[in-house]
């Protein structure tokens, strides 16, 4: 047990090394009093010594276990040395409390027992060998389970930083991806519309400030990443015109479930890019948000068709590994055609309960 102090300024090797021999010892006190016939103030004394001679033996054995470094063994290397301990433990035990009953011999009916008790082996070797090794297995499995318990959280620690670790480098990566997309895009109205180039300037601008300030979370709420949807939208508007149309349907009581940032705006972004942009007549993005079952479903249409293009761009791959990473495989990102010139992305996101 370790050393370790309470609120009381005791720490809990010492509240155990007390309480534990002083309850062993009330036995060996009974004895006294009731088979030996001790005095009562004799009889304390007997009690006294006996808790001290186990508190004694125990703390130099847990003494030398510290300075030899025991408790960081193996268990196999660590039964080599606790075995012979406790044989020794024991006949210390013995010798010692032979000597304690020679000196009452002697001090109280003065009669010199010293030389003949020293080599009695008696029952009290039993009971020293059954008393230490309790207290000796009892000590190392205490420390065991400590060492599995910080070993356990230290192993959670490191999970939790190499997980957010990859996290914060999908992140990073997925802002200039969004960032070369939005430029693209301005590029194409510079030289056909500065007018609406300025505006999606502003636009671009907002939509950064946002996504850059929104990395700091590992999640966002629905109603604000729908925000950053709508600025991404009126971007694309701004170059697509009257061939991008965008219709929204978001089950109002989810608006501040949280998912990662800038999820939507991803699927939104892939169905403009790989539908409407290859649509001569473009086409309606329809975005639906709701619940199923133990899940909140979001839902992208665009026309078009599904390609293995569609499944290799840095984005989707980084949402894929984000979900897997964020939710332990709880959430699940999938792309289908139901049917000719559709393409549908879903994104299942757990419900904690």
């Amino acid at each position: 047990m370790g050393a370790k102090k309470s609120n009381t300024g005791i720490s809990l090797y010492w509240k155990c090394q007390i309480v534990c021999w002083g309850v062993v010892s009330l036995l060996w006190l009974y004895i006294a009093l009731d088979r030996d016939h001790f005095t009562v103030p004799h009889a304390i004394v007997n009690y006294v010594l006996d808790v001290s001679v186990c508190i004694g033996l125990t703390h130099a054995y847990r003494a030398v276990a510290l300075r030899s470094g025991w408790n960081q063994l193996g268990i196999k290397q660590l039964l080599k040395r606790i075995i012979p301990s406790i044989l020794i433990l024991a006949v210390l035990f013995m010798q010692l409390m032979n000597l304690k009953t020679s000196a009452y011999i002697y001090l109280v009916h003065h009669n010199n027992t010293f030389e003949d008790n020293v080599w009695i082996w008696n029952p009290v070797l039993i009971t020293g060998l059954r008393h230490m090794a309790i207290w000796v297995l009892a000590y190392h499995a205490y420390h065991f389970y400590q060492r599995e318990v910080k070993t356990t959280k230290a192993n959670a620690q490191l999970s939790v930083i190499a997980k957010q670790t990859q996290l914060d480098n999908l992140a990073a990566q997925l802002n200039p991806h969004f960032l070369f997309n939005s430029l693209n895009s301005i590029k194409a109205l510079v030289i056909e519309n500065p007018k609406s180039a300025r505006r999606a300037i502003d636009l671009l601008s907002d939509l950064l400030r946002s996504s850059l300030y929104e990395k700091e979370h590992t999640t966002i709420s629905i109603v604000e990443e729908m925000a950053l949807v709508k600025d991404y939208v009126e971007l694309e508007k701004l170059r697509f015109e009257e061939r991008l149309n965008i219709q929204f349907n978001v089950d109002q009581t989810l608006e501040h479930f949280k998912i990662p940032p800038l999820s939507i705006q991803l699927l939104v972004e892939n169905a403009i890019k790989h539908g409407i942009d290859k649509q001569l007549e473009g086409g309606t993005v329809a975005i639906l948000v709701q619940k199923e079952n133990d899940h909140v479903v979001i839902t992208v249409k665009n026309p078009g068709n599904l390609s293995k293009d569609d499944h290799i761009g840095v984005g989707l791959k980084n949402l894929k590994q984000r979900l897997l990473l964020q939710y332990e495989g709880k959430a699940d990102f999938k792309m289908e055609s139901p049917s000719e010139n559709e393409v549908v992305a879903t994104l299942m996101i757990p419900i904690e309960k």
